[in-house]
């Protein structure tokens, strides 16, 4: 029986990566497809990634949404490290189940609700001061900020909770004032999980096409929203290729992140 249980684990950890990563894997390999058909293989060739080049729609699709995304991922970070660290670190204070209920709402709130408020606000806030002016890459922005922030609190929170607060005492009794201590001695240690929340805002926003397609306007088409209206009409095999390009990037980053973040920590366990 035990000898059995390794092989059923591997078989069924092989099936989960099998059934995750094939798709993506499928995509890649076809995007050198020769054939304009995506299901039928005839031959390979790079004539898509030339031809990517030369789709204005899809190259600027890509461009609004990684411009967003960076945006969304920053303020994300931004504010919900100022979140954690006031539903941890304050302790009981006036406001604070409204703050806890506002940051978590996000997390368990439908995408349809979260785009027809997030709608509705601006459109009224237009009528009541004229701002937003139209919907674009401002509206779109806001919105993926509005529950990236939660994701990135839930983050931030969980390595505050098991953070021990005795260095950052240690330091106020020493002189130093809050916002030294927060900027001195927290921020680095919350480093990774500030980095882990980024990449993970950043991606959300990237991914989002029901709340974009709420608070968008002409000329603010996500990628997400491109490529969802061209399958409607047929997958092109220029979509494989800008695909297959945004996976290389997108892995590359996370794995330079994972190795610096590798190395910080093994620097600190070494000094430790």
């Amino acid at each position: 029986m035990n000898g059995k249980r390794p092989s059923l684990v591997f078989s069924l950890l092989a099936f989960g990566y099998a059934f995750l990563y094939a798709p993506i894997v499928s995509l890649i390999v076809y995007s050198f497809n020769e054939s304009r058909l995506v299901t039928v293989w005839a031959g390979f060739s790079t004539k898509w990634y030339v031809s990517l080049l030369h789709n204005d729609q899809l190259l600027g699709a890509a461009w609004v949404s990684l411009r967003i995304a960076v945006m969304n991922a920053t303020l994300a970070v931004v504010l919900g490290a100022l979140a954690a660290t006031a539903l941890v670190r304050f302790g009981r204070f006036r406001g604070r189940p409204a703050l806890a209920l506002m940051v978590g709402a996000p997390l368990v709130m439908p995408d349809v609700i979260l785009g027809l408020a997030s709608l509705l606000l601006f459109v009224a806030m237009e009528q009541l001061i004229g701002w937003p002016a139209g919907r674009g890459m401002t509206t779109i922005t806001i919105a993926h900020v509005t529950f990236s922030l939660a994701y990135v609190a839930v983050i931030v929170q969980s390595r505050l909770v098991r953070q021990d607060p005795s260095l950052e005492e240690a330091a106020m009794d020493l002189g130093a004032r809050p916002w030294k201590v927060f900027f001195v001695i927290t921020l680095p240690l919350i480093a990774p999980a500030l980095a882990a929340g980024w990449l993970l805002a950043f991606t959300l926003s990237l991914d989002d096409l029901v709340i974009a397609s709420f608070v968008s306007g002409p000329g603010a088409s996500t990628l997400p929203m491109v490529v969802y209206s061209s399958v409607r009409l047929g997958i092109s095999p220029e979509i494989n290729a800008l695909a297959t390009v945004l996976v290389v990037l997108v892995t590359s980053g996370i794995a330079i992140a994972g190795w610096l973040l590798h190395r910080r920590e093994a620097r600190r366990q070494l000094a430790e």
